[in-house]
């Protein structure tokens, strides 16, 4: 299979890294809009490098394509694909806004191919035991979930041209870091039936015009309460902690971790994430190869890939309703 990946900044090395070891996949073009950087990777994966992503559209013979660009072009660049009759595997979020996000979808079923949203944590082993444990109804329902991310960005971070302005990220911590957590909570609990969220710059004023942390507190579908906090405002990259508590038991993700706690407090050791190498943060979850060998799977087999657009499409909608949630409060 001939494929693209679009967007040569830091989080595509994972991609480049899983797709040199998928079997039966060539890497023929890349693209960025710095031609150095479109180059550097056109050199090291023997491609085609392009600075224009219609260009590289209209003169690749594609069977599927990666987008790791800014956020405001993912669903554009999505759609443009899929009309053309390309596979996409898309990095979150999948889309900025609710209506981006059910146009992605409508694309998605016009076109028969194939989409998947680059949520890899949900290939971590801790949280195929926690989804499998949940579905089970061993332990009996959840009850409450709790999540925190608590990271740390500074300026340097912010200098790219496109983190932190409202109109390229199109938020903060919420759609960058903590929306793989978010989308953890949600798919543990069954979906998200409403919510209400606030969010805050508190330790960039003057260099971002997003939030750096923010808070949720949402029903979930399967009738339990969930809060999550996030924030880049703090002094390291902590471990990030989900805690799930069912009727009979509790359980806790903590980084690479997972714990079934009782109640006075005592804890079993249940598993820890593979140990699998790769490129960038550790704590950026060990996924990115997981998910990107099932994803070239399911296009072999013709197997239905678990987290299209419809179903990447979830976070993306709280993210977007709690952005849409603190607007309302802040108008009040």
């Amino acid at each position: 299979m001939k494929v693209a990946v679009v967007g040569c900044g830091n989080v595509s090395a994972n991609h480049f890294e899983a797709l040199e070891l998928t079997d039966g996949v060539e890497i023929t073009a890349v693209a960025d809009i710095d031609g150095e950087k479109a180059r550097k990777w056109a050199e090291k994966t023997g491609s085609r490098a392009y600075t224009d992503y219609d260009e590289m559209l209209a003169n690749e013979e594609l069977d599927a394509v990666h987008i790791a660009t800014p956020h405001y072009l993912h669903t554009p660049m999505a759609v443009k694909a899929l009309k053309k009759g390309i596979n996409v595997f898309l990095e979150k979020p999948c889309s900025v806004t609710a209506e981006e996000a059910d146009e992605l979808i409508k694309a998605q079923t016009e076109s028969g191919k194939q989409v998947g949203i680059c949520f890899q944590n949900r290939y971590n082993t801790s949280s195929i035991i926690v989804k499998e444990v949940i579905d089970s109804g061993f332990y009996g329902k959840v009850t409450d979930v709790r999540a925190f991310v608590t990271w740390s960005r500074g300026k340097d971070y912010y200098s790219d041209g496109w983190h932190g302005r409202a109109d390229k990220e199109c938020g903060g911590v919420l759609i960058n870091q903590a929306i793989h957590t978010i989308d953890l909570v949600q798919y543990f609990a069954g979906g998200c039936r409403s919510l209400s969220a606030h969010v805050f710059n508190d330790h960039l004023k003057g260099v971002i015009d997003v939030e750096d942390t923010g808070v949720i507190r949402m029903l979930t579908g399967s009738g339990a309460l969930a809060v999550v906090y996030a924030t880049t405002a703090y002094g390291e990259n902590a471990p990030v902690m989900i805690e799930v508590k069912l009727e009979k038991t509790t359980l806790r993700i903590e980084g690479d971790m997972l714990y079934r706690l009782d109640g006075d407090y005592g804890f079993d050791v249940i598993c820890t994430n593979s140990s699998e190498s790769t490129v960038g943060k550790s704590y950026w979850g060990t996924g990115h190869k997981a998910i990107i060998r099932d994803f070239y799977d399911c296009l072999k087999t013709g197997r239905k890939f678990a987290i299209d657009a419809y179903e990447g499409a979830k976070a993306a909608k709280i993210v977007a309703a709690c952005y849409d949630y603190d607007k309302k409060e802040i108008m009040k």
